[in-house]
């Protein structure tokens, strides 16, 4: 896959060390990767900026991986990158139904459009950005969960 630029999406409320890890088997296949952080369609814990600049700390040392916001259809911001091939992180099987669905439909939207489903280490297979918000939400310790990008921020919110 080298030559390829692939983005990899997501809201990432907060990025967590499951999407870190992503990112960075991703940049092991392509030339480049874009982190798009997503507009959030609900209201999201960290405001959008706040995301991708958590998420550009957590990759600072990953010189082929940028970050960066949109507010459009997936498929619009991968063409604006000069990409065809998106990267998505399933933990399970349910994962993978959701995602090969969408995946379906941005071919129909983007007919030169590919999916590349990485599945996470298996020390993160357990980590969810839900997951995550609800134990610091109540206090309890994220600091195996989350790079230390997220932890002083996620205090200063609780």
């Amino acid at each position: 896959m080298t030559g390829k630029v692939a983005v990899y999406p997501g809201t990432f409320d907060p990025f967590t060390l499951g999407h870190e890890s992503i990112a960075r088997r991703a940049a092991a296949l392509f030339e480049r990767v874009v982190v798009g952080v997503a507009a959030s369609r609900r209201e999201a814990m960290f405001a959008l900026d706040e995301r991708v600049e958590i998420a550009a700390e957590a990759l600072r040392d990953a010189p082929n991986v940028e970050v960066a916001k949109f507010d459009t259809l997936l498929v619009d911001f991968v063409r604006a990158q000069g990409a065809a091939v998106v990267v998505r992180g399933v933990r399970t099987l349910a994962d993978f139904e959701y995602e090969a669905r969408m995946a379906a439909m941005n071919h129909k939207l983007f007919p030169d459009f590919e999916t590349v489903f990485l599945t996470p280490r298996e020390e993160y297979s357990s980590i969810s950005a839900t997951i995550v918000r609800e134990i610091a939400r109540h206090g309890g310790d994220v600091s195996d969960f989350v790079p230390t990008a997220v932890i002083s921020r996620l205090q200063h919110k609780f």
